[in-house]
This record gives C-alpha cells, structure tokens and sequence, in this order.
C-alpha cells in the first residue's frame, strides 16, 4: 500500500474520539482486516479486471473493494480514494495488513470541480460513527453527525497529474456524490471508456441535486449502458437502489 497525498497517515490517537467510538473503531478495524466481503460480485469484475489493470475505488471505506481488486490485478494499479479521517484510520492499516502493496491511498474525494466540501458522518444513536454512510450535501433530515472539511479532486485532474495510461474500471460508492465525481472526469471517460460500477440511490443523488435519471441520460450521451447488479439484467432506466454496471458496448 502506497500513499498518494497524505504522506503522514493518521491513526485513531490523533482523532478526537469519544470512548464508545474508540471501541467500536476496534471492531471496524477487525472487520477491514480479518473479512472480505464482496466475494460474490468475483465472478462480473473477473472479466473487468484483468491481471494488470488500472481501477479507481472511489469512496474506499474500509478498503473491501480496495482488496478485491489489488487481488484480482497483482500486476495492477488500484487507486483507493477515501477523504474521511476516520476511514483513513481502518483503510490504511487494513490494506498495509492484507499486504496490498499495489494499492495507492489517495486522500481526496471526487467531484466535478477542485476545492473542499464538508463531509458528514452521521452519530449513530448510541454514540458509534456510521463512517460507511458519511456524505457530502445535505439530507432532507439531519441528525447529530462528526464533520470534517475535506480536499477534492477532479477525476480529469487525476488522470492528467498520474498520466494515466489506461482506466479498466471505477466503482463509486459515495452516497449521493456519485454523479458529480463523474462529471468531473468527462474527458476521462470519453478517451478510456472505463467500466463503471455505481451505487445508485435516488434519495442519496438529491443531496447533491442529482437524479437517476439524469445520471442515465447523461452516460449514455458518453456511449454507456447499463445492467443492474448481480444478474446482470439489462437496465435502460433506474428501477430501484442498488448496484449498476455501466459500459460502453464495444468494451462490455
């Protein structure tokens, strides 16, 4: 595991923490390195990832993916983007155990313009951070949350800083962001035709102001097309939340 813009990591002592969140961190730690989740999805990103690919995790949380695709690329690149301190903590040191040394840390989200957002990781009820859930943009609803100001890129910035060379795949989990990380990166996406693995939630994409349907209608005047995860059974509009695999045919 390599780090990109935080050459210092932060651990869990430089964070202010409450003791119940100290000690449930401990078990998300546990979980990040001692369980690998996602093993179902093996059998699509097999024929996405092959051994020397280039792939974004955007939206790493605690490196489950991030795993994943160092293991099915090992003569790969994974880029693993996470901006959230508290993730950072249980990301790095479960990648570092899991010896993914092709995996590099990049701490910054993605949006489709350079700068900082807030980033909103809800409390939950009894006093435990829900760092899997941690949005920028506003909910309809707000309850307690820890909030921190965080660094974004631009995914076209990325690409020309790294000279990238090739980009096999993106899978994007950022709950509601999701469209505006890809905005962000239309000369990217255009030029690589990168497979697109998304999480797509409609009450999630209007924090930012965004729809599904306006997520669908605009890949595919980039070529893509759509199939909902795990069948994956062809998806010419948003049905329902869950995970969608965009291609561009010729690639598919």
């Amino acid at each position: 595991m390599r780090e990109d813009t935080a050459p210092h990591p932060r651990y869990l002592p430089a964070m202010q923490l409450t003791l119940r969140q100290r000690a449930s961190w401990l078990a998300h730690l546990f979980k990040a390195v001692a369980q690998q989740h996602h093993r179902e999805l093996i059998p699509i990103l097999k024929s996405l990832v092959p051994n020397d690919a280039v792939v974004l995790d955007v939206g790493a949380h605690a490196g489950q993916f991030s795993k994943l695709f160092a293991a099915l690329a090992p003569a790969g690149q994974v880029y693993a983007f996470e901006p959230s301190d508290y993730a950072l903590s249980i990301l790095r040191p479960a990648l570092r155990l899991n010896r993914a040394a092709n995996v590099t840390v990049v701490q910054a989200g993605l949006s489709d313009a350079s700068g900082e957002l807030v980033l909103h990781t809800p409390i939950k009820r009894r006093g435990s951070l829900g760092f899997g859930v941690a949005h920028l943009g506003e909910d309809a609803e707000t309850g307690p949350t820890l909030d921190q100001t965080v660094p974004l890129l631009t995914l076209d910035q990325f690409a020309a800083h790294r000279s990238l060379h090739r980009l096999d795949l993106i899978k994007i989990d950022i709950e509601g962001w999701e469209m505006r990380a890809l905005a962000g990166g239309e000369a990217t996406l255009r030029h690589f035709h990168p497979a697109l693995f998304l999480e797509v939630n409609a009450e999630m994409l209007a924090r930012a102001g965004d729809t599904p349907a306006a997520l669908f209608n605009w890949l595919a005047t980039l070529g893509y097309s759509a199939r909902l995860a795990p069948d994956l059974s062809p998806a010419p509009a948003y049905s329902a939340v869950g995970d969608y695999l965009f291609t561009v045919p010729e690639t598919a």
